[in-house]
């Protein structure tokens, strides 16, 4: 059964970063800590591979579709990848494993980053849920690099750095409104950003975490299968309709998640 839970939900991984290029992969920690038993902390470093691999086939499909804006690529990118050195390098180490003690609870490393995870996946489900707000026709070629865009490029590569998920939805609005880029274009360089912070904090990460390679090889198998799939699908299927059945599934697994850690 867990077998095909985890063959499933790699799938729904793929074939939401494929469709809208956000969503699918915050949902990867969640998979890694309740199914597959992972601790939080180990599920980010598999996350941040599984990620990684996933979008980079994607990416390399909007390559070839000619989908990826490489100035836009440079300009987030190189800020994301600042983000997640100063992250797993400075700021994860910091984080003492107990945070602070109130009677019998006490607040803990993992505890805290799933709930922090939580609060991100609420963000997201929101975004998700939100009608689409059209971008004014502009030229994206004559626009100047914004601080607002240095910004978010920062943010997103410590979100990637520290909880280990791709943050699509933060970098395809992004590109969506501040870079002028159309949808498809947002989504297919927001892809190869995805796929150049998760590797590059894969690499900064994994060796604090045994890995067990033939799990995640397995499960970036099916997440790649299902970006592929995903990424055809979406010149055929209107994606307002299933970002919104994705950003319930979210919201659903938000709100799980904070049960889960405050259950007795």
């Amino acid at each position: 059964m867990k077998e095909l839970e985890t063959c499933v939900a790699s799938l729904g991984i793929g074939l939401s970063l494929g469709l809208i290029g956000a969503g699918g992969s915050i949902l990867t920690i969640p998979v890694f800590v309740y199914i597959l038993k992972k601790d939080p902390v180990s599920s980010s470093v598999y996350s941040m591979f599984v990620v990684g691999i996933s979008s980079m086939a994607g990416s390399i499909q909007s390559i070839f579709n000619k989908l990826v804006d490489f100035k836009a690529v440079v300009s987030f990118g190189i800020p994301s990848v600042i983000g997640v050195f100063i992250a797993r390098k400075t700021i994860f180490p910091l984080i003492p494993d107990e945070l602070f003690s109130i009677g019998s609870f006490t607040l803990s490393k993992s505890m805290l980053f799933m709930l922090c995870l939580s609060s991100l996946m609420f963000l997201a489900a929101r975004r998700m849920l939100k009608p689409t707000i059209k971008a004014h026709p502009l030229g994206h070629e004559d626009r100047p690099v914004t601080i607002s865009l240095l910004l978010r490029g920062l943010v997103v590569g410590m979100v990637t750095g520290l909880l280990g998920i791709g943050g699509g939805f933060l970098i395809v609005p992004a590109l969506y409104v501040l870079v002028n880029l159309p949808v498809k274009k947002a989504i297919g360089t927001a892809l190869l950003i995805i796929t150049i912070n998760s590797l590059f904090s894969f690499l900064n990460s994994y060796e604090s975490t045994e890995i067990e390679w033939l799990l995640l090889i397995k499960f970036s198998m099916g997440a790649v299968l299902g970006i592929i799939i995903g990424t055809k699908l979406s010149k055929k299927i209107p994606g307002d309709y299933l970002k919104k059945a994705f950003g319930w599934i979210i919201l659903g697994m938000s709100f799980y998640i904070v049960y889960k850690e405050f259950a007795l």
